[in-house]
Parts: structure tokens; sequence; C-alpha cells
């Protein structure tokens, strides 16, 4: 196999040996066309990784020390995540993530799966050089019969929309199980790929805790914890989101898991400043990302604790309020102190319950930076 040979800077060699996923531009002495394979080198020229060239702030996506064929790496790689999601993953479930970027030693590559459609999303430009090779991977997974593509990824496509790369294009509309439970997915125009994928231990948490519960459900996008949080025995759910096809998926929700949806609430409303005819019992928080740049990181602190003292002024003593955070540039440590700053104003409240990323979106040891997800429970004393 031929290999460009890259040359990076001194200071840049520590990250490469321990195992650190990206190389940016200026740790390289010069650029190469995204999805080059690379040998990485010393200044000396002593070879101590292998990855492909990218585009942008990133210049190198690291995989891995030892030079190899990408066709081959990236089946091994896609089918060892899938051998693992087999153990890890209950039968009464088929959307699930396969492949999460470099938890799975794929940089730049997301793989969602609805039961037998895989959606593929490119966060790395380096991978349009070598989608035939993902594509002959995916292909061998037993479960997979349809792959489509989507856009959207401004440094990749800067596109909307999507491409049908092998099977049969997917229709507007699929329905997926989650814990027995049914979803309608928009696997071609829904958020991220179609669903929250990342919500799911989080939802069975909450269905498991609701019973005989006033709750809401702010920024709901299509119900998943309403419709979890119903079947848990909820006496009354409302569902919250600004977007009225969302909230009319929503219903739809409901109507495929037998639960009524005029004994239930559902309101195209913004959450942001949403407030309760009376006090809950219980109050989901699960806002969409709220900075993409160090510009905005002081304006998403900011609205997270707002936020906090919003919702925390709406749940009666002994009430829940499951909150969320899925703003990869915050730490846990920033946002839950931006969540004690707001709800302390509301009472006497105590931490119950914190959790992260899901088992099927791993987080590699050596970058930390891909833990995004932060979910965490407290309850008002007083």
């Amino acid at each position: 196999m031929s290999l460009a040979r890259l040359k990076i800077r001194p200071d840049t060699i520590k990250p490469l040996q321990n195992g650190h996923p990206w190389i940016f531009q200026t740790g390289v002495e010069q650029r190469l066309p995204a999805g080059t394979p690379v040998l990485l080198c010393t200044p000396k020229g002593k070879s101590i990784g292998f990855g492909l060239a990218e585009h942008g702030p990133i210049a190198v996506r690291v995989l891995g020390k030892n030079p190899d064929k990408v066709p081959d790496l990236l089946r091994r790689r896609i089918h060892l995540a899938a051998d693992v999601r087999k153990r890890l993953l209950t039968n009464n479930t088929n959307a699930f993530r396969l492949i999460n970027g470099p938890g799975d030693g794929l940089p730049g590559l997301v793989v969602d799966i609805y039961d037998d459609l895989a959606i593929v999303r490119l966060y790395g430009k380096c991978w349009e050089r070598h989608l035939d090779g993902i594509l002959d991977a995916l292909e061998s997974v037993e479960y997979i019969r349809n792959i489509y593509r989507r856009f959207g990824v401004r440094n990749v496509d800067g596109k909307t929309g999507g491409e049908v790369l092998s099977g049969r294009e997917p229709t507007d509309e699929k329905i997926i199980v989650e814990n027995d439970l049914r979803f309608l997915v928009r696997p071609k125009t829904g958020q991220k790929t179609g669903f929250f994928l990342d919500q799911r231990e989080n939802r069975a948490f909450i269905g498991k805790r609701s019973a005989n519960l006033r709750v809401a459900n702010l920024f709901s996008y299509t119900g998943g914890f309403s419709v979890y949080a119903a079947a848990g025995g909820a006496k009354h759910v409302v569902s919250v989101d600004i977007a009225p096809q969302a909230i009319a998926d929503a219903k739809e929700n409901f109507k495929l898991n037998d639960l009524s949806v005029s004994e239930h609430d559902f309101q195209v409303a913004d959450a942001f400043h949403w407030k309760t005819k009376q006090n809950l019992d219980f109050l989901i928080c699960d806002p969409p990302s709220l900075s993409h740049s160090k510009k905005s990181d002081n304006n998403a602190f900011n609205a997270y604790k707002d936020l906090a003292f919003q919702n925390g002024k709406q749940l009666s003593k002994g009430g829940l309020l499951a909150t969320a955070s899925c703003t990869a540039r915050l730490t846990r440590k920033s946002w839950e102190k931006a969540v004690t700053e707001g709800i302390r104003k509301t009472g006497g409240w105590s931490w119950l319950w914190h959790a992260s990323d899901p088992p099927d979106h791993p987080v590699s040891v050596v970058h930390p930076e891909g833990r995004y997800l932060k979910f965490s429970m407290l309850y008002r004393m007083r």
C-alpha cells in the first residue's frame, strides 16, 4: 500500500502516541488532499502513526499506530462494533448507533441503525474518498439491507437531503422498536438521523419512575420521554415543542403504543418560556445543543441557568427534575454549575442520579471531547 509521508511537529508527538484521534492543522508541516492515507512521522522521519488526511481545522484523522489497508480496517472495525452492540443491546430494540466515530476507531464516521436501514453521516470529509469501503463493510453486516447517507455537515457536504448508497430508498416514515415500545421516525428529514438514540437508557429510566405522576416533557421533539412516561403509568403527560410536525408525530407515537392522546396534552410552544398551570411532580428538560463556537459558550451557560430557574419553580416539593445537555463544548462541571446557580433560587434541591453516554455511543478513553451527553435528576427537598 502506497502511503504519503507526513511530518508532524514536535508538540504533536505525545498526543499522537497517547492515541488521540485528531491532529490539528497547527501540528503538521503540510496539508494533503482529504482522504489521502498518510504515514505520520516525527521531524526525524520515524513512523509513529497512520491516518487519513482531512480538510479544515483537523489535518489528520488518526486510525492507529501501524499502517493498514483502509477497506480491511473498515471491515474489521465495523464488524467488531456490530458484535459489541449485539452483546450489549437487548433483543426488544432494533434502533441503535452502530459506529460512533473515535469510540469505534473510525473518527469522523457515524452510522445509525433503524431496523434494516443504516443511516451514514460523514463528519470527516476524508471518508468521502472511502465510501466504497464503508459500503462493502456495512453490506456484510447481516441485518443491514438498505444504506442511506444523510447530508447536512457543513465542513463536509454543506447541503441538505441525502442519497441512497445501497438497496432501496427509505420511506419518509419508518417504525422502529425500542424496549418494546414503537416509534415513528423520519430517517430522511428528522433531527440527527431521525431519532435521539442516545437518550434510550434515560427514557427507560424515567418510564419506570413516572407512575401516577403529573409529567411535563419540554423540548419533547416526537415525544420519546413522553411515551415512556405514559406507558409507565403517568397520570398526565404534557409534551411541549416549538415544531408542529414534531408534536403531530408525538401524537402518532402515543397511538402506536395504544396510549390515549385525549388523556394527555400536546402543545406547540417555545419550551424556553413555557409555564404550567399547576405545579408538576416530574419535569423533563432536554434542549438541543446551545453552543457551537467559543463565542456562544457563555450564552449557553446562561440559558441552562435560566432553564433550571424556570423549571425549578414549576415543581412541587418532592418533585423531580430530569435535565440534560448535549452541548459538547460545555463540560459536565460547567453545566452542573449552571443548573445549580439557576435552581438553588427556587428552593432546596439535591442531585439524585447522573448518567452519560449509552453503551452504543462508546467514547475513546483518550478522546474526552467525545463525551458530550450529560443527564441528571434532582429532587426538591423544600
